[in-house]
């Protein structure tokens, strides 16, 4: 989508302005615990798509992805009125959100990766006074039969 270095510099500053944005003049408590983590802007750099994850209050709390996702698509137009002033571009791009399953996806994989590190220790730990089975040398010889 980017491969454009202008549309590359571009997302930077739209993520900033977004997360700074969101953080200091969007008035909803509902995007308190939302981090914006990237932004990809089209070629023409007349689309934006900001990418995001929302994080429980506590830790074994699920977060409220719903609620995070309708605050933003309400403060679309503030977010990308703020953009606009700040970006000084003729056109300013059209902005959606998208939330980025990344982190989940990467932390179960990494649980996935800890089982079978435990799984493959504990073969190694099976492993250790094994005698191979039909002696030490299992392949026959020209001279048996």
């Amino acid at each position: 989508m980017a491969d454009n270095p202008r549309a590359q510099r571009l997302a930077k500053q739209i993520q900033q302005i977004v997360a700074t944005t969101i953080e200091r003049e969007v008035k909803d408590p509902r995007l308190e615990l939302v981090t914006v983590t990237d932004v990809r802007v089209t070629g023409d750099l007349h689309d934006a798509k900001v990418y995001y994850t929302v994080r429980g209050r506590t830790l074994d709390e699920e977060p409220d992805l719903d609620a995070a996702a309708e605050a933003l698509n309400r403060a679309r137009g503030q977010i990308r009125k703020t953009v606009g002033d700040q970006l000084g571009v003729r056109f300013t791009p059209t902005i959606s959100f998208e939330y980025d399953s990344i982190p989940e996806a990467s932390a179960d994989m990494e649980e996935l990766l800890n089982r079978a590190r435990a799984r493959d220790a504990e073969l190694a730990k099976l492993r250790e006074g094994a005698t191979p089975a039909g002696g030490a040398n299992p392949y026959k010889t020209s001279g048996e039969g």
